[in-house]
């Protein structure tokens, strides 16, 4: 049976930093940041993603770094987003039940970064291989997290049915 697995990893450490001189303080922490938008980098147990020309989400223990003082130009962000990993073989079929964008033709090795919908609800969404399957790692409001995890458990429980087949159009 194919399987997919859905992660709460919320309580992960995480911080957000924006302004013009964000991305000359967080180099002054000892932080590399990507060359342009909408992609991230690993961190020691974690990542660093640049969500748009002066906005960045830092996830794991280097966010801490964060609480340095301030620069000029440089303003802090709250994140306190429900924050889900998704994975499994079957993780494209319930991508495309819930999602517009065909995450299965964006190379992970590229490290994109994507600001979609799922379900309805606004999320950040990160691809990765996930021990040779497909991953996604995503952030939303945590006032829609809940109700965003408990629909993707349904959907991906309807997927796990021995008699779905998504040529057949759904349920059969």
């Amino acid at each position: 049976m194919s399987t997919i697995k859905i992660t709460d990893v919320s309580r992960t450490p995480r911080a957000g930093m924006k302004g013009p001189g964000a991305t000359a303080w967080l180099a002054t922490l000892g932080l590399t940041v990507p060359d342009v938008p909408n992609t991230w980098l690993p961190l020691e147990g974690g990542l660093i993603a640049r969500l748009g020309l002066t906005e960045f989400l830092i996830e794991g223990p280097e966010s801490a770094k964060l609480a340095a003082p301030l620069t000029l130009g440089t303003y802090p962000v709250l994140r306190q987003d429900t924050a889900l990993l998704l994975g499994g073989e079957c993780l494209n079929d319930l991508l495309l039940e819930i999602c517009s964008v065909d995450f299965q033709a964006l190379d992970p090795a590229t490290h994109p970064v994507v600001l979609t919908s799922m379900a309805g609800v606004a999320v950040t969404a990160i691809p990765y291989d996930d021990s040779g399957l497909p991953g996604i790692r995503l952030w939303c409001d945590n006032t829609y997290g809940a109700w965003l995890f408990d629909t993707l458990a349904e959907v991906a429980g309807e997927l796990a049915q021995p008699n779905y087949s998504r040529q057949q159009g759904g349920i059969l």
